[in-house]
């Protein structure tokens, strides 16, 4: 009888380890991509540029258009913006070949990074908010 608890105590401890293994790369994929495609304007730390750039640190714009925001990282932005009281109106590009998990991985790292406490995403949400501006790819 514990021969056969270790054993699946020991089966359970080699799943687990298993699956953690599975998710390593993605855990920090909102980081990554963030890194990838939105540090270079906005900053290491989310601090963006003086007045050109907004910051996403502290954004309070990140809770005020949570909506529009998978959106914006896809199709980009061109236009007046106010974040925390100061006018930024400079192009923001798009990141159309990214996916819609890759996007939710993003916002989930802005919504969490750099003492921000917003309400994390689901990739449903994202997708959902995605076809506002046809912009969902399904994945």
């Amino acid at each position: 009888m514990i021969s056969r608890w270790l054993r699946l105590g020991g089966t359970a401890v080699l799943l687990g380890v298993l699956a953690t293994g599975c998710f390593t790369e993605r855990k920090n994929e909102g980081a990554r991509l963030y890194k990838q495609t939105c540090a270079n304007c906005h900053g290491e730390q989310g601090q963006g540029l003086r007045r050109l750039i907004p910051p996403l640190a502290g954004a309070d714009y990140l809770k005020q258009h949570r909506a529009e925001l998978p959106c914006l990282i896809r199709r980009g932005y061109k236009g007046q913006m106010v974040v925390n009281g100061v006018d930024y109106n400079q192009v923001m590009p798009g990141n159309e070949p990214l996916t819609d998990s890759q996007i939710t991985n993003i916002l989930n790292y802005i919504q969490t990074a750099w003492g921000n406490k917003g309400e994390v995403y689901t990739i449903r949400e994202v997708s959902q908010q995605l076809g506002a501006c046809n912009g969902s790819d399904g994945q």
